[in-house]
């Protein structure tokens, strides 16, 4: 939502509902602003639901919305949410991306929730931005738009941008709203209704911390599992992790064993794995791009990897999304 809203109350915010959206995130987002009103007695927000022809649309947990407008019957909007969920560059179409264009040069503040800055990159509408998106779906775009800056912070707000990374994250966006424009009490006792135990701000983490994705609170093996995190692209050696994590190879094959029940290479092979698998859901790169984004040297040797893993080829993955 736009940072620098003056107009007459309530604020006019638009929702465009893309099929399989975020419901959780869609919620998140207009909750806070539905108990603001109540809680300040007096209408601050009104929301518009809109879908691209007018009629209902049905969200990613299979449940279906009735929206009040389609796209075209919209023409001015001081703020505007893309809501979407899996593939959303599925349900790209020109008209879509013509309307977006015409709102951004009418003034309005464009965003996206969950995956909504697919959508909005593919409209051309982020140039110098910087967004951010649900931790699993960031390296799918990093892939499809490298120019675009990102960060993996719970949500951005900008001038003429605004983004988060979907479910509890748009609750946080929203808090953070309502308390620039009407103060921090009324975002506090809006958070309070909500039972949100406290208003985490943007730089907060989205994910768990290793240490608890782990469950284990050894520095050296949390250390080299977060370098091969950081290392997917262009793996690195066992050795080099077992360097820089300060320990020697042994050491760090009895640390994955014992505290993970796994070896360092299984670990490894398995993040690259899991990276591929949402790039194959989620972007239209073709299979032998994928396998080089996650540190393959061949098709041949990225193939069997993921069908020994997964039992399925890489193709069939795409076929099926």
């Amino acid at each position: 939502m736009r940072l620098d809203y003056r107009g007459a109350l309530p604020e006019p915010v638009g929702y465009l509902l893309l099929p399989d959206f975020s419901m959780m995130a869609f919620f998140a987002a207009v909750e806070p602003l539905r108990i603001a009103n109540r809680i300040a007695g007096r209408p601050l927000f009104d929301w518009t639901l809109i879908s691209v022809d007018g009629q209902p649309v049905t969200a990613s947990n299979g449940m279906t919305l009735l929206v009040d407008r389609a796209m075209g019957e919209v023409h001015d909007l001081p703020s505007l949410a893309v809501c979407s969920g899996f593939a959303p560059e599925q349900h790209l179409n020109r008209p879509l991306l013509a309307w977006l264009n015409h709102l951004d040069q009418a003034g309005c503040t464009l965003g996206g929730l969950d995956t909504g800055c697919f959508v909005l990159a593919a409209a051309g509408l982020l140039s110098g931005e910087r967004v951010t998106l649900h931790w699993e779906s960031l390296p799918a775009f990093r892939e499809r738009f490298p120019t675009i800056a990102t960060s993996d912070e719970l949500f951005e707000l900008g001038q003429r941008c605004f983004s988060c990374a979907g479910g509890a994250a748009a609750m946080d966006m929203a808090l953070e709203v309502i308390s620039r424009r009407h103060g921090t009490k009324l975002a506090i006792d809006v958070s309070e209704q909500l039972i949100h135990e406290r208003m985490r701000t943007r730089d907060d983490q989205q994910r768990m911390s290793l240490v608890q994705r782990l469950g284990s609170h050894h520095p050296r093996l949390v250390g080299a599992v977060a370098l091969m995190e950081q290392h997917l692209e262009a793996p690195l050696s066992l050795a080099e992790v077992a360097r820089r994590s300060g320990v020697s190879p042994r050491q760090l094959q009895r640390l994955f064993e014992q505290q993970l029940g796994a070896t360092p290479r299984q670990w490894y092979l398995q993040l690259r794995l899991a990276r591929a698998r949402r790039l194959l859901s989620e972007t239209d790169l073709d299979v032998l791009s994928v396998g080089l984004a996650c540190g393959f040297t061949s098709g041949s040797s990225f193939a069997r990897a993921f069908r020994t893993c997964y039992g399925v080829s890489p193709r069939e993955v795409r076929h099926r999304a």
